[in-house]
């Protein structure tokens, strides 16, 4: 079942690998990387290493030599944050090939953690490597069209093991058992010396702090830690991929902004998993809703935008607000608002808002199936329609 969910990057992961020598998948573990990676491999002559697989490990003691010995094969090498010393000796066989007349489709470097924390190896690869991310499911990728489709992605997350799951008590089990293997295996393996109770005691506290800007020093005062500890945490879960930092438009509007980031909890079945939310019924009556919702939304919406594109939301002292702004090449400048109900009102000061960072379209994302204008140069529709339009 797995296998039969097409993802939406598929086409674009395939022609970047024909065009570059290497193309690095990141995305958290149990997103379905692998999966996708040997899905694309079946029409090509392939080799598949796991480098959590101390059998696979020793085969690269020499990785020149081994190496060598598959030059005319795709290398598919899982959880490639395991050796980041590789990133040199790739570099001399993708430069070896090259001269071959090899040019694309050598490597596919499968990472569940950001480009951050593999930066060493970016750098040696400037110029040889292309970085995709893979997220969670999104709405394009599952099957849609009734209310409770988009309840059930939402309330599971896009882990294809959890939205799949025969029952959402089955699902959130899932969930807490990728919690705590984040927790007490990946974390420490990455070489960070967190205590797992006090690492889930935070990202508990950023759950309920959904969307907002953040206290360093309050919430390292709760956990008997200074602010910069804190931050480094942080840091941690947003390196896993397993958070989202949003920053505040940044291009002077003369107006007071709000210039703190907002976090949120990438995937929304860990989030409701963190939060004891078992089923969709308790999500409706939980304060968490809205902001599940907008968080929901936005992963969707990056899920399906190209690399040039930036993000980010604003607001002023005042209170005028955008959820989203999605900034494109050139001149055009997306404003998104995103509301959970069927009937929203939005607020002058998203209008207000729009004006001072002179948006050239204006959206509100919300929570019916439908499409229309709804005056003031604004567009009222479903998430579906808003992914579509943004996949075009």
């Amino acid at each position: 079942m797995l296998g039969m969910l097409k993802r939406w990057i598929t086409r674009k992961l395939d022609h970047t690998m024909r065009h570059t020598p290497a193309v690095a998948l990141l995305g958290p573990r149990q997103v379905g990387k692998t999966t996708l990676a040997q899905r694309l491999a079946e029409p090509r002559i392939a080799l598949y290493l796991d480098l959590e697989n101390p059998e696979d490990l020793l085969k690269l003691s020499d990785p020149t030599a081994f190496l060598s010995l598959h030059s005319d094969k795709l290398v598919i090498m899982d959880e490639i944050q395991r050796a980041p010393d590789l990133s040199m000796v790739l570099r001399g066989m993708i430069d070896k090939n090259r001269r071959a007349g090899r040019k694309g489709g050598q490597y596919l470097l499968l990472g569940s953690a950001s480009m951050d924390l593999l930066r060493q190896s970016s750098e040696s690869l400037a110029g040889r490597i292309s970085h995709i991310e893979l997220a969670g499911l999104n709405l394009l990728e599952v099957p849609a069209g009734r209310p409770q489709d988009i309840q059930k992605l939402w309330l599971r997350g896009g882990f294809p093991e959890s939205y799949l799951s025969e029952s959402d008590s089955l699902a959130m089990d899932w969930l807490e058992n990728l919690i705590r293997t984040y927790l007490e295996r990946d974390v420490p393996q990455m070489g960070f010396r967190v205590p797992a109770a006090r690492l889930r005691r935070l990202w508990t506290m950023l759950a309920h702090l959904q969307g907002e800007s953040v206290n360093f020093s309050k919430l390292g005062s709760n956990l008997d830690v200074d602010s910069k500890t804190i931050a480094s945490y942080i840091d941690i879960l947003i390196d896993l991929l397993l958070v989202r930092r949003l920053d505040p438009w940044h291009v002077n509007v003369k107006k007071r902004l709000v210039k703190s980031p907002r976090f949120y909890i990438r995937d929304t079945g860990i989030l409701h998993r963190l939060l004891g939310i078992g089923n969709y019924n308790s999500l409706l009556s939980n304060p968490v809703l809205g902001k599940s919702w907008e968080g929901f939304v936005i992963e969707n919406i990056l899920s399906v935008l190209g690399n040039q594109t930036e993000t980010y939301f604003y607001r002023t002292a005042a209170g005028a607000e955008i959820d989203l702004l999605i900034k494109f090449p050139g001149e055009e400048l997306w404003a998104i608002e995103i509301k959970n109900g069927v009937a929203p009102k939005i607020k002058q000061g998203f209008h207000i808002a729009c004006k001072d960072v002179k948006a050239t379209r204006k959206y509100v994302v919300y929570g019916g199936d439908d499409e229309f204008p709804i005056g003031k140069d604004t567009i009222i529709l479903s998430l579906e329609n808003m992914l579509v339009k943004l996949g075009e």
